[in-house]
């Protein structure tokens, strides 16, 4: 009797430390399973947080950028006009400067020309400028001297270019040593870019080896 008794109260008693262990398990994995809502709530919250951070750091970039783009639009607009009032001032004084035409000469034709390759001044060319010398040293007010050297078409253009130059130095030699004041004279050589003539001819060539002088008050 004591025996099955003994056994019984065994029983009850295993019985009781199973269901007993058997709560605090089941406790234990709703508790993970709460910290594990938790866990993954905070880490919704955070990928949202960010999410809303890069969305507006993406704005914010958009509206600066485009801050920029409106001032990029407005420094250019604000170039392009400051280079159009220096090109029209530019113009406004270099026709201020050039003055009013008095005479103007041209070294080429039939009689007046510069040989092919030469800068030397022919006999004819120093005739005329001679003339002008005068006119130009009677003229009772201050003047100013443009001169032009042009060359044909023929060699390269850097040679041509230096040809003309030499050309133009060439007459202004002549007119310093005729009276006229050197700081009143301007050399420019245009080389073979203003022809005004056929190159593909003789006699084309010949008028565009020229020198232009112009004398402006």
């Amino acid at each position: 009797m004591r025996t099955r008794t003994g056994a019984l109260l065994a029983g009850l008693v295993a019985v009781a430390l199973v269901a007993s262990t058997g709560c605090v398990s089941k406790k234990m994995f709703r508790k993970n399973v709460e910290d594990s809502d938790t866990r993954v709530a905070a880490v919704e919250s955070g990928v949202e947080a960010n999410e809303k951070r890069i969305d507006d750091l993406r704005g914010e970039t958009d509206s600066k950028l485009a801050k920029l783009d409106s001032k990029a639009e407005r420094a250019t607009e604000v170039g392009r006009s400051a280079m159009s009032r220096a090109e029209q001032a530019s113009a406004e004084a270099e026709k201020a400067a050039r003055g009013r035409l008095l005479w103007e000469v041209t070294l080429s034709n039939d009689k007046v020309k510069f040989s092919f390759n030469q800068a030397s001044i022919p006999s004819d060319a120093a005739a005329v400028l001679d003339e002008l010398i005068q006119k130009v040293l009677a003229y009772d007010k201050a003047i100013y001297v443009e001169i032009e050297g042009h060359t044909d078409s023929t060699g390269s253009e850097d040679y041509n270019y230096e040809l003309g130059y030499k050309r133009s130095m060439t007459v202004r030699d002549y007119l310093a040593r005729g009276g006229i004041p050197l700081h009143a004279i301007n050399v420019i050589s245009m080389g073979e870019a203003s022809p005004v003539a056929d190159n593909s001819t003789t006699t084309g060539r010949s008028q565009n080896r020229r020198v232009v002088v112009r004398v402006l008050e």
